[in-house]
């Protein structure tokens, strides 16, 4: 799996995350769809009752979900147990085995909720659920897409809910840098095209890249062709790529490639010479943007990557960040790469469906998103919830899509997606062709068949 990070909130509408029993806003107070909230505690009452919970958050990540299950617990009167494992991905394994499940699981990844549904381990949701994506989601059918699995007769059902989502799709900048330059907000695939050679023109360096990342050296690399891949194809591509319905020797994702290089392996496009580009870590690679005279204009990366700019740089004043664009010749809308959780139900219990039912609400989605380090494409909820002013615009980006797609790798077997897809483009990285970068990568897929 992909090393994920999460931004870090600058500032906070609320304090510090208090004790599950303890509400972090006041009913009937602040920008919060509180209506919804009490329509739902007339129509589910759990008095005595215990929802069990298992997923991966633990520390921080926990608090704040203990701060958004204590309202559940308010409607309902029900009792909360969330356990957060570093080892989810294990435990849950485990718990079916030995008839130990919860009555929640919460997957970090959508592949294992996948696995678990053609077991027989996770319910599917009623049918309806995929209006309510349309009606409720941005791009909504692509959210009901993404949580539709085969079940244990082959069957396509809709096993969980997305509550949480982060946005990959963003090119970070100085306002500053950009403003001595006179150049603008590039708004198509066409423009930042032009934008990059016009920087070259007048003696800039447009990119700073890095694809380093340890045992995990390729990654970032992985995320531009995916990018690629959703810009110049429909998201259905995106999707036969992902599972191998198509190979990824195909001459479509072979151009997606080759768009990548157009960007990295031109040595007067990055500050070092292009093979460097495989070696110099990710977590450095933007320090460029904050050097005088700027090393690099721009820099491609999710919204984790502040958590690496210099402890001084200010997001939003020093730093500020735009969506990496679509093609304006192509009819493919605005798609956006990201990640996120499935929650799936693990149990016949009747509380356990009704918490799906609150996790739909916009007052769930505004309770954490004024949390700070969440984003949600909940059409419903009030963005004046939200933590602070960069992630009201990233969650702007977010609503604004056409097109959801999770990360492609992180979706691929292991053997493809976190090794054989950061080798293959480590070595493309250094002078090796899309063909056959892409070549070796399909005939690892064909021998793991």
């Amino acid at each position: 799996m992909k090393t994920r990070f999460a931004l870090l909130a600058t500032t906070t509408l609320l304090a510090t995350p208090l004790a599950a029993q303890d509400l972090i806003q006041p009913i009937g107070e602040g920008p919060f769809s509180w209506d919804a909230f009490d329509a739902f505690a007339e129509e589910y009452q759990f008095d005595g009752e215990t929802l069990v919970v298992l997923g991966a958050s633990t520390g921080a990540d926990k608090d704040k979900l203990d701060n958004l299950f204590a309202y559940f617990e308010e409607a309902t009167g029900a009792t909360v147990q969330l356990s957060g494992s570093e080892s989810f991905e294990q435990d849950i394994v485990i718990a079916a085995q030995s008839d130990t499940l919860p009555d929640i699981a919460m997957f970090p990844q959508p592949g294992l909720a996948a696995d678990m549904a053609r077991r027989g381990v996770v319910r599917p949701l009623d049918a309806s659920n995929r209006q309510w994506f349309a009606d409720n989601f941005a791009a909504g059918s692509s959210w009901a897409d993404l949580v539709t699995f085969e079940g244990p007769d082959g069957s396509e059902n809709i096993y969980g809910t997305i509550f949480g989502a982060d946005v990959k799709s963003l090119v970070w900048y100085s306002p500053e840098n950009f403003d001595e330059a006179g150049y603008d907000i590039p708004q198509s695939m066409e423009e930042l095209k032009a934008l990059t050679q016009q920087i070259v023109d007048d003696g800039g360096t447009p990119w700073c890249i890095g694809l380093g990342s340890g045992a995990a050296t390729g990654w970032p690399a992985t995320d531009w062709v995916e990018e690629f891949v959703l810009r110049t194809q429909p998201p259905e591509v995106y999707d036969q790529w992902v599972t191998n319905e198509i190979p990824f020797d195909d001459p479509r994702i072979v151009a997606a490639i080759e768009e990548y290089g157009w960007f990295a392996r031109n040595d007067d496009f990055v500050p070092q010479d292009a093979a460097a580009v495989a070696t110099s870590d990710f977590r450095d690679s933007p320090a460029g943007l904050f050097s005088f005279p700027p090393e690099c204009y721009m820099h491609r990366q999710a919204s984790f990557i502040p958590n690496f700019f210099p402890e001084e740089v200010e997001v939003g004043t020093d730093v500020d960040f735009f969506y990496f664009p679509a093609y304006a010749d192509r009819d493919l809308g605005q798609p956006i790469l990201g990640s996120g959780g499935v929650i799936s139900v693990t149990s016949d219990r009747e509380i356990a469906q009704a918490f799906i039912e609150f996790l739909k609400l916009p007052t769930a989605h505004e309770i954490q998103i004024s949390q700070g380090q969440f984003l949600t494409p909940h059409l419903g909820a009030n963005t004046d919830a939200y933590a602070n002013d960069t992630q009201a615009a990233q969650g702007e980006i977010l609503t604004n899509a056409t097109t959801f797609r999770f990360d492609g790798s992180d979706l691929m077997p292991g053997e493809i997606g976190t090794s054989a897809f950061w080798q293959g483009m480590v070595d493309y990285q250094t002078g090796a062709s899309a063909e056959d970068v892409a070549a070796e990568i399909q005939n690892r897929w064909s021998q793991i068949r």
